[in-house]
């Protein structure tokens, strides 16, 4: 099994990762393989369509997700809306009915905002949501930040461990014959006439 993480700041290697790389590692511990993807800058360069196609890919293969996102005036990156815009209408079938998480990470304020903004994508795509014993979220302007806000790291922990917990579930559910919802058509519709 096999989640991918998406990274959603300008900055590859910041808080956002740090507090993805702590979930990976649980994850890692519970046997499920990882990889965080950096959505970065490509988001808002013209290559929105090729990033796409490559996350649609590696979620074609992938058995769960995890948005992670900086917060920035209460809500996600440009860069992640941009990329969940159009991930969402081009590539929704590669991560329907496959368990999601999203986490926030602030230097003060605004994550539950953000993890709201965040839901609503995975939600969209009739995705179980995993949580964590809190809201998903964690302190720090930076990496060395993260690692100091200990309420945070036990939340991206626990959130490694019910995330593993909810795959091998879903596995042993198939193993024992249940299946998957199907997806019906969309009904789209107006409110205005």
């Amino acid at each position: 099994m096999k989640v991918i993480l998406f990274n959603g700041s300008r900055n590859e290697n910041g808080s956002t990762y740090t507090a993805l790389k702590i979930v990976s590692d649980e994850l890692n511990k519970n046997g499920i393989d990882t990889e965080i993807f950096w959505v970065g800058g490509r988001a808002l360069t013209g290559e929105i369509d090729a990033l796409v196609d490559e996350a649609t890919e590696k979620m074609k293969a992938s058995d769960g997700m995890i948005l992670g996102s900086p917060v920035y005036y209460a809500s996600p990156s440009g860069e992640i809306m941009a990329f969940l815009d159009r991930f969402y209408w081009k590539g929704e079938s590669a991560v329907r009915f496959k368990p999601a998480a999203s986490v926030t990470v602030a230097r003060r304020a605004g994550t539950t905002a953000c993890l709201d903004v965040l839901n609503k994508y995975t939600t969209y795509a009739q995705q179980p949501v995993v949580t964590s014993r809190y809201w998903n979220m964690v302190h720090g302007s930076n990496g060395d930040d993260v690692m100091k806000d200990e309420e945070g790291i036990q939340i991206m922990k626990n959130l490694g461990r019910n995330m593993a917990w909810i795959l091998k579930s879903i596995e042993a559910g198939k193993t024992a014959g249940v299946a998957q919802p199907e997806a019906e058509k969309k009904i789209f519709t107006n409110f205005i006439r």
